[in-house]
């Protein structure tokens, strides 16, 4: 009796030991933006099926930190907002935009209006995020050569105005 009671006790502990350390590897593999972010809304545009969460940013040192797998928003007025995100993940295809084509963001819709590529030493922040008189969306990706550690030599940004 005392030797089929061990064998129970060793099978349970045995398989809760496993069903641990399967929770443990499922928690340590999830995408740090599902854990480390608070999403505050949705962006998509449907021409480069491009779907994402975005969270709210907050500057920090004078910068913005983009999150890793979705977009990031930056607000100074009530009419226009900076969305960032990595052109290694979130805007992979960013580039393969067109004028005219539809961003959809906060359930709003907008057109893009302008596409534009710059070197990263000629944008002014001040300028992207200056006031206007319809609501405006600017998505900024890295463009160009590599600089590591997710840095690149230009930038690509679309501007798009509500419809």
């Amino acid at each position: 009796m005392e030797l089929k009671r061990s064998v129970s006790v060793k099978k349970i502990v045995l398989a809760t030991y496993f069903c641990l350390f399967f929770i443990y590897l499922f928690i340590g593999f999830l995408p740090a933006d599902a854990t480390n972010y608070v999403i505050s809304t949705k962006m998509n545009i449907p021409s480069i099926n491009l779907s994402s969460d975005v969270t709210a940013l907050k500057v920090e040192n004078r910068s913005l930190n983009t999150p890793d797998t979705i977009v990031g928003s930056y607000s100074k007025n009530n009419n226009k907002t900076l969305l960032i995100g990595h052109s290694s993940t979130v805007f992979q295809n960013l580039n393969k935009t067109y004028i005219g084509d539809t961003i959809w963001y906060n359930d709003h819709a907008y057109i893009v209006s302008e596409k534009n590529v710059y070197l990263k030493k000629d944008i002014r922040m001040d300028d992207i995020l200056k006031a206007e008189a319809k609501d405006t969306i600017v998505v900024m990706t890295c463009a160009g050569e590599s600089l590591g550690n997710g840095d690149a030599t230009h930038r690509l940004i679309l501007t798009a105005k509500a419809v």
